[in-house]
């Protein structure tokens, strides 16, 4: 394993970066909600006009530029857009099948998705939930301060401060303002594939896995929500049983989602578009700048170009954590080589993951 890592991630909060200026942002189900939604909003059109009413009733909306005031990234209008994609493992409610709820959540998905500079094609970054880092001083969800934290498990930023403390986490350590927020539940995820009608894909491999309810041979397949959300939550079913190998799988799941809804008939279906729209909105919470379906739709027109094929992932490249294999180190200077394209509104270079724990693994090759 090369030796580039730090024990303290630099804070690269002050970083100039070129950036856009600020627009008018479970698991890792995620992402795959927030493309299905603009999918539905942008497909459905003026048609959706008579429900606004009703599903700006849905949003939950979270005021992260009051949170976190002035001390962020600059804002730099070159036309790219980043947006801070997360999920929360809270157990309560109807998410309490997947495990004890405890009172807490943490951000058991964390993606950065950097939309280049004329929307047609996108860079998608997943953050190990057990990546440690230098997590800045925060405000507690009861309004305390929570000093900075050393060596602390990324997803902690969101049980100590909510989607502010976990925003403010990622601009320390990339240098990138980030100027949307989302995240998404368990159940939301769920219901929105059975509304699709479920997602085709194709397993190279057998996949069994009890803890994440998943029983499936090799060959094609139709998957209902359960067994969606038991694919992306499974961990011991491929690979070597590690958040990274499932990270790979969640790429690869994603972008057979995304090709499923270029499929949907939505816009002939009304009762498919607001099932699709309804489920949508309810699963979302944004940040307040996007806490209303005229904002989200104009937010899902401007991705509406962006598919598949011209989607990048990559996994902050990491290494296991000599002193604990169950965590994962940053490699400083292959992730400033991330940061700085994102920066810089260019393609991650390929350089910047060979070498990584997360690049190493073999996981996404199972689904198709």
């Amino acid at each position: 394993m090369a030796d580039d890592r730090s024990n303290a991630p630099v804070n690269r909060a002050r970083i100039s970066g070129r950036r856009r200026k600020r627009p008018s942002t479970r698991r890792r189900v995620v992402l795959y909600t927030v493309w299905t939604l603009a999918a539905v909003l942008v497909l459905g059109g003026a048609g959706l006009g008579y429900l606004y009413y009703k599903l700006n009733g849905n949003l939950t909306g979270v005021d992260v530029n009051a949170a976190l005031g002035a001390d962020r990234p600059k804002n730099v209008d070159n036309g790219s857009m980043d947006i801070l994609v997360l999920g929360s493992d809270s157990r309560a409610g109807e998410n309490a099948k997947y495990g004890k709820d405890e009172g807490t959540s943490r951000s058991d998905t964390a993606m950065i998705v950097h939309v280049y500079k004329g929307h047609k094609k996108a860079s998608v970054v997943s953050i190990p939930r057990d990546t440690l880092v230098q997590r800045p001083s925060c405000t507690t969800k009861n309004g305390q301060h929570a000093p900075a934290a050393q060596q602390a498990m990324f997803n902690s930023a969101y049980e100590v401060g909510g989607p502010a403390c976990t925003v403010k986490t990622v601009e320390s350590m990339t240098g990138v303002r980030m100027d949307h927020f989302l995240e998404v539940d368990f159940s939301g995820f769920k219901q929105l594939i059975n509304d699709l009608g479920g997602v085709d894909i194709t397993t190279t491999a057998a996949i069994h896995d009890p803890k994440s309810h998943l029983d499936l041979e090799p060959g094609r397949h139709t998957l209902d929500g359960e067994q969606s959300l038991g694919l992306v939550r499974t961990r011991h079913g491929v690979g070597d049983g590690s958040d990274l190998g499932r990270i790979k799988l969640q790429q690869a799941f994603v972008k057979a989602l995304l090709d499923q809804i270029k499929q949907v008939d939505v816009f002939g279906n009304p009762k498919k578009l607001y099932d699709l729209a309804d489920t949508s909105t309810k699963a979302l919470t944004t940040d307040s700048e996007l806490a209303s379906v005229s904002k989200l739709k104009g937010f899902a027109e401007s991705l509406k170009g962006i598919g598949s094929g011209n989607m990048k992932m990559t996994t902050l490249p990491v290494q296991y954590d000599p002193q604990n294999p169950a965590r994962v180190l940053p490699m400083e200077k292959k992730s400033e080589l991330i940061w700085a394209a994102l920066r810089h509104d260019q393609p991650v270079p390929a350089s910047a993951t060979k070498g990584s724990a997360g690049d190493a693994t073999s996981a996404g090759d199972v689904v198709k």
